[in-house]
């Protein structure tokens, strides 16, 4: 995990190996996504698809290998052929979580790919059944640390977004929760809204029309500052745990070796799709997403620097892929 830089030094040096901006895409593009249809990641692959379709007149369709955290689609996308009718809509998971969490993978992470455009990140927030009595994260850490191992939090699977951003929220905080894993983002949100679990970590798209609702206590966000479109939302680092953050990001990716050109081109677009304001507004904003479209070398240096953080966190809390 240590040669991230000469990944981003290669990425435009690659040969245009006969292909070209001017030819490409002269057959259908296919967008692997490693979701079944429906949820986060599936909804960015459609959405890069329909606007890919519009703006090439070619075909772009979106295929879905869901399973074994990532690594079905991202075995099957680093072993076709790099000449951009295969391409990846990967959350962060595969490359810096993956690494961590299993002895072994099927695709190399760090070489595997190669990087073509980040997407979005998507801030988590930090729920509460209504009964809980907090209304912070000072008055939850208390109240955790009063009960050590009595509050329940649901997570999304071991070693998902909502199972290690909590390892790190107890490893700072130095209190200690009870981990209920579900198959899903969904079970595990109903369980909180029935009072079945006490709390969890879930996107913030998927928590604010709940708490609209009275349903949930939304107490806090794992973005690096105050939300722009929940203002009055604190984040958890100002909330006591300085330094806190608990965000997710996607990238476009393709297999390796690609053509320069190829991947160039593909980055155009995707800066074009989210610049759209079209696409802000009904789409980002709506989702609660925030746009991180632009250079290979910013998606390298985003994995780059995420790696070891996550690294330690899966480490020391001592936790195994299934």
């Amino acid at each position: 995990m240590r040669v991230w830089h000469a990944v981003a030094a290669a990425i435009f040096l690659l040969p245009a190996a006969g292909y070209g901006q001017g030819s490409y895409p002269a057959k259908p593009v296919t967008i692997v996504v490693p979701a079944a249809p429906g949820g986060v990641t599936d909804a960015l692959g459609r959405t890069l698809a329909q606007r890919f379709t519009e703006a090439w007149g070619q075909q772009v369709i979106v295929e879905n290998r869901p399973g074994a955290n990532n690594q079905i689609a991202a075995e099957y996308v680093a072993k076709s052929a790099p000449d951009g009718y295969t391409l990846f809509v990967g959350p962060e998971t595969t490359f810096v979580v993956n690494p961590s969490l299993y002895a072994k993978l099927p695709y190399d992470p760090v070489n595997g790919f190669t990087p073509i455009a980040g997407l979005v990140t998507i801030n988590q927030a930090l729920i509460v059944h209504p009964s809980l009595p907090v209304n912070n994260v000072k008055e939850l850490i208390s109240l955790a640390k009063q009960k050590p191992g009595e509050l329940n939090y649901g997570t999304f699977g071991v070693g998902s977004t909502g199972h290690l951003n909590m390892e790190l929220f107890q490893a700072l905080a130095g209190a200690k929760l009870q981990a209920v894993h579900y198959k899903g983002a969904t079970p595990a949100l109903t369980d909180v809204m029935a009072g079945h679990i006490q709390l969890m970590f879930i996107s913030v798209g998927s928590a604010v029309p709940q708490w609209k609702a009275g349903k949930v206590k939304l107490i806090a966000v794992g973005a690096e500052k105050r939300m722009t479109l929940l203002p009055e939302i604190p984040t958890v680092a100002e909330s006591g745990l300085p330094g806190y953050e608990a965000v997710s990001w996607f990238g476009l990716f393709g297999p390796p070796a690609m053509p320069a050109d190829v991947a160039a081109k593909i980055n155009a677009e995707v800066r074009k799709v989210f610049a759209d304001p079209d696409i802000k507004k009904n789409f980002l904003e709506q989702q609660y997403f925030e746009s991180i479209a632009g250079t290979p070398e910013q998606l390298t240096s985003r994995m780059r620097s995420d790696e070891p953080k996550w690294r330690k966190v899966i480490h020391d809390a001592k936790v195994q892929g299934e």
